[in-house]
């Protein structure tokens, strides 16, 4: 389990490489909820969302042979965001595996920062890719199985319980669960009565069913979220999860997108469906805690085109 030490520690070799994100209370959402909502703004981080907190720690974390041998990693698009352009800037040669689904914009900003981007038809075939470039010598960055990347997320909670006002319950999304094991641990160690609630989105939902089942199980990934379309979780991150979230929920694309579009129209932040589905699953938290509640939204990040978003609200019939 990473503790409190680990978090402030990877807080201190990444300062100066990334931005402490505002904590901000929100009006426009706390008036939609009915709850007061505080936000913690990751979509204004380097690269467009927290990932670039844990690729910089494991970044630091290397020695010179790792970093002669270049690093890899597998993304959805936000973690290979993250390190295809920390690696540049800490003069790394990177390789990034990505699926097809990817967005596109993911792909050319990994590229134009320098690094070697591969393309696999989908996610599982990018896992089986990255461990075979692993093999071949690389130095694997992995998105979550890996306690440096989970300290360096839990940097986003440290700040939070620092920055925030009173808070009853957090939300954050998962995809392989290093955000949430990471954040959860450093509110618990900060702020012990705070609860954690973690978010997917139908057909990424590999916590969920890792939880169900008693351990990491593979699952078949059809959500259109692919920065949260992990083929399976990890040991470490379900370890983080089934210890201190008080519970995962799963919302329905559709509901992530509407999410999105609620953000932008009343908190003025363009963000990701894997940010918007924090919304749906607010309202959820809000039926089963009833009274008193005092809301934190992890803002995970914003890497969406304008195109994208127009596409997802025409197939889901939103405005």
């Amino acid at each position: 389990m990473i503790g409190i030490s680990e978090i402030e520690a990877a807080a201190g070799r990444i300062a100066g490489h990334v931005v402490r994100t505002p904590t901000v209370p929100s009006p426009g959402l706390s008036e939609l909820l009915g709850a007061p909502v505080t936000a913690k703004l990751e979509l204004l981080q380097r690269t467009g969302s927290f990932k670039a907190r844990g690729a910089t720690a494991k970044l630091l974390s290397l020695g010179e042979a790792e970093r002669a041998a270049g690093v890899v990693a597998v993304s959805g698009g936000n973690h290979g965001i993250a390190l295809a352009v920390m690696a540049a800037a800490l003069d790394v040669k990177a390789t990034v595996v990505m699926p097809r689904s990817a967005p596109s914009r993911a792909v050319e900003i990994a590229e134009s920062s320098g690094a070697s981007v591969r393309l696999t038809d989908d996610m599982d075939g990018a896992f089986a890719l990255m461990t075979r470039l692993q093999q071949e010598g690389l130095t694997l960055v992995h998105p979550f199985d890996d306690p440096v990347v989970v300290a360096g997320q839990g940097t986003v909670g440290l700040e939070f319980a620092d920055d925030a006002g009173e808070l009853t319950d957090v939300l954050v999304s998962i995809g392989g669960g290093a955000l949430i094991s990471g954040v959860a641990a450093a509110l618990r160690a900060r702020r012990p009565g705070v609860r954690v609630w973690g978010v997917e989105t139908e057909g990424a939902q590999a916590m969920s069913e890792a939880l169900a089942a008693g351990g990491p199980q593979p699952v078949t990934l059809s959500s259109i979220v692919s920065t949260l379309s992990a083929p399976s979780v990890s040991r470490l991150t379900y370890d983080h999860v089934s210890a201190l979230v008080t519970e995962v929920l799963v919302v329905p694309d559709r509901e992530a997108v509407r999410g999105s579009l609620e953000l932008a129209e009343h908190a003025k932040v363009w963000a990701e469906p894997a940010a918007g589905c924090l919304l749906p699953a607010a309202r959820r938290v809000l039926e089963r805690v009833g009274d008193g509640a005092r809301l934190g939204l992890v803002v995970c990040g914003g890497n969406v085109t304008t195109e994208d978003m127009t596409a997802w609200s025409h197939r889901f019939g939103l405005r």
